[in-house]
């Protein structure tokens, strides 16, 4: 079936990452949205033109028969219940019978298709008990139904984040042929030094860690980055005079706010010891030399790790919001490159559409 535009609902919509992606793929139209998190709203309702689209708090609140149709169901309900870092309660979390609210939904409105995403955690709870109950209960309302893991890395963002997405559709002439989606192989974080969640350093050459929910605080679950800085600085045998505002920013003064870090040929990394040192030369073969200083990810970093742009960025900052909002929505939202190459194939093979 050909149709000028393929019209979905985006539930659970953070700041629009399903939305972003359907909007680079191309032939979508929102016809409205739903967010209990008042701040996301805000950010959303910046980003995007919403003035003629329906809009509900709380998805439990919703009334199918009040819905205006659509074509596709999409969103990304909460994965709290079921991620590895979280207690897994699955549908005994409140959080985790949201999903029995889609399938409320679905069996109402009965879209030509819908795209799920969660974490991989889902596939694992209650020994695959819980997946297998969403794949009962999407089945049982006519939906054939296909999943598969994707990593972000894969599809152009810096970022290791693996989630799983399913889609269903009602045309079995489908089976088979959305996933997996065609990529390229992605890159792994590359860390400099090991250590507990909050004081690991990575190098800003390799891929960055999962953005989550909770990123904003002392390096967080944004990782902590060796940030280059003041390549000609002096080594010397002592450490530098340590300053009130040693982390504030590039200087032109040779040694101040510069860190010396020392990879050593045996993995280990230590930074500069408080005792006077050998002098220690670029070409010394016992370790590679990094000049830099650490620092956690900026608000606006953590979105362009999820696709997002820098004008969308801004847009939701002149709200008014907080760094903190702006991390927990990053951690949140789901990777827009990847929604992107997902609704591109949905277009193609559930609405014969490949222009």
């Amino acid at each position: 079936m050909i149709i000028a535009a393929i019209k979905y609902f985006d539930c659970f919509s953070g700041i629009g990452g399903f939305r972003s992606g359907l909007e680079q793929a191309g032939g979508y139209e929102c016809v409205g949205f739903c967010e209990i998190d008042k701040h996301a709203e805000t950010a959303y309702r910046a980003m995007y033109n919403t003035e003629k689209e329906v809009f509900y708090h709380d998805i439990t609140e919703i009334k199918g028969t009040e819905l205006p149709d659509f074509d596709l169901f999409v969103g990304g309900f909460p994965c709290q219940p079921f991620s590895v870092a979280g207690k897994r309660l699955g549908f005994e979390d409140t959080r985790g019978t949201m999903f029995y609210h889609i399938a409320r939904i679905l069996e109402t409105k009965h879209p030509a298709a819908f795209l799920l995403e969660n974490v991989p955690g889902l596939l694992s709870h209650e020994g695959g008990k819980t997946f297998n109950t969403i794949l009962s209960a999407l089945s049982a309302l006519g939906y054939s139904i296909e999943w598969c893991l994707h990593h972000s890395a894969d599809f152009g963002v810096p970022q290791s984040r693996r989630r799983v997405y399913i889609v269903g559709y009602l045309r079995t002439e489908c089976a088979g042929k959305i996933f997996p989606i065609p990529h390229s192989a992605g890159k792994t974080p590359d860390r400099i030094i090991d250590g507990a969640q909050g004081s690991i350093v990575y190098s800003t050459n390799g891929t960055a860690v999962t953005q989550c929910a909770g990123s904003g605080g002392g390096g967080g679950r944004t990782g902590l980055y060796l940030i280059d800085m003041n390549p000609d600085a002096e080594i010397s045998d002592n450490a530098r005079c340590l300053i009130a505002r040693y982390n504030s920013g590039i200087t032109h003064h040779k040694g101040t706010n510069s860190g010396v870090l020392v990879e050593c040929s045996n993995g280990q990394n230590e930074p500069l010891s408080a005792n006077p040192e050998n002098t220690i030369s670029v070409a010394d073969k016992q370790g590679i030399l990094h000049r830099g200083r650490v620092r956690r990810l900026m608000p606006l970093e953590c979105w362009r790790l999820q696709g997002f742009s820098d004008e969308q960025f801004n847009k939701a900052v002149s709200t008014g919001l907080s760094d903190g909002h702006l991390y927990k929505m990053a951690g949140n939202a789901v990777s827009v490159p990847v929604i992107a190459a997902i609704g591109k194939r949905i277009r193609e093979v559930i609405f014969n559409d490949t222009t």
